[in-house]
């Protein structure tokens, strides 16, 4: 009986992509054994959502609300704990007006997270829709790159920069090949678990980009990582969107300040041109034609090497910072190749061969160096600042 039972869980688990460590209510298995299909014949869909709502899917009651994590206009979200696994997770509660329903950016997240399935991407476990609010379970990660940044005073070991920067770009490099485009890179919507583990997170802005080239909003991406062709009005876009944004983030991790912290749209690219040089004909062939930039009409800046702003990267980082901060979005490298490039040389052959849902720190050779700073830069073991 007990190895029935165990066979049963396993079946269950494959056919509910359940997690390994899952607590079935006492008698759920054997009333399953009696009541379902022969294991051959496939599950409906019927008996499927029955089967998820008697295990505790899709209920309130199921997750343990415990400290608030953040809140904004649309959403709040909460530290919480499961009653099935007895992990934490996060939990993402999305108020619903009635006139209006579920805000489109929580469809849009919902609707792009159940097909995306990587270890460096936030993993959505249930959804619980009630007449006044839409929640979202996430799997908990104890805090973002922004914190871990400053809780390391600003100083990352190089060593971590380029795990952070390698995951990151494996995350993407999967959202890029299923024609998936974040759009609101930041190290705030970058999470990290005690692990050194980085997962994208915050899809709400993401859109699956449908071929021939659809136009879209240039209102995205948060102001300091947004590139240039956006800012100056560009609604046909693709990958290289979310590329501008890693090279920002790059630089940011290494040197613990942000690259162009402008406060509107001109001062943005005015910190651009300043570091980078005043756009011509030949670094941006078209550009000095267009209506917005000839608008602003920005004074004549040379561009600086970028190891003067970051001299602690060496000259492969330098080589890769520079193929992602490029003014053209075509000439941007894209994250498949950026994963390739000698900066990752260091840390071995085995990381080009990892499977989606594996982690980078599934190689034991590489561990996470314990950043400097006024206190550790992970969470005591309570998940606890």
């Amino acid at each position: 009986m007990r190895d029935l039972l165990e066979l049963l869980c396993i079946d269950i688990n494959k056919r509910l992509s359940l997690p390994a460590d899952i607590r079935l209510p006492e008698g759920y298995l054997e009333k399953f054994a009696m009541n379902s299909p022969p294991f051959d014949k496939p599950m409906s869909r019927r008996l499927r959502r029955a089967s998820l709502s008697e295990i505790g899917f899709g209920k309130l009651e199921t997750y343990i609300k415990l400290d608030k994590l953040g809140e904004g206009t649309y959403a709040t979200v909460f530290k919480g704990r499961s009653k099935l696994t007895d992990n934490l997770v996060a939990l993402k509660e999305i108020r619903l007006e009635h006139e209006e329903g579920a805000p489109c950016t929580a469809i849009r997240e919902v609707s792009l997270l159940k097909d995306l399935k990587h270890a460096n991407i936030v993993t959505l476990h249930d959804i619980i829709h009630t007449d006044k609010c839409l929640t979202l379970v996430f799997e908990y990660l104890e805090k973002d790159l922004k914190q871990y940044m400053d809780d390391c005073g600003s100083i990352m070991s190089v060593h971590n920069v380029k795990l952070f920067l390698f995951q990151l770009l494996r995350g993407l490099a999967y959202c890029h090949k299923r024609k998936v485009l974040h759009r609101d890179l930041k190290p705030q919507n970058l999470l990290i678990n005690e692990k050194g583990e980085l997962k994208l997170a915050d899809f709400g802005l993401a859109r699956a980009k449908s071929v021939p080239t659809k136009t879209y909003s240039n209102e995205v991406v948060t102001l300091w990582y947004r590139p240039p062709d956006v800012l100056l009005g560009s609604t046909e876009y693709s990958t290289p969107i979310d590329m501008w944004g890693v090279g920002c983030i790059f630089y940011e991790m290494v040197t613990g300040r942000p690259l162009f912290p402008g406060s509107t749209v001109e001062d943005e690219l005015h910190l651009i041109f300043r570091i980078l040089g005043t756009p011509t004909e030949e670094t941006w062939p078209g550009c000095t034609n267009s209506e917005e930039f000839k608008n602003y009409n920005f004074p004549k800046y040379n561009a600086e090497p970028l190891v003067n702003h970051a001299p602690r990267i060496d000259s492969d980082g330098h080589d890769l910072l520079s193929k992602l901060l490029q003014f053209e979005a075509k000439k941007r490298i894209s994250a498949e190749d950026a994963l390739r490039v000698p900066y990752f040389k260091s840390l071995g052959e085995q990381v080009q061969s990892l499977v989606d849902t594996a982690s980078l720190f599934s190689i034991k050779e590489i561990q996470l160096h314990k950043d400097p700073g006024k206190r550790s830069a992970v969470y005591p073991e309570s998940g606890e600042e």
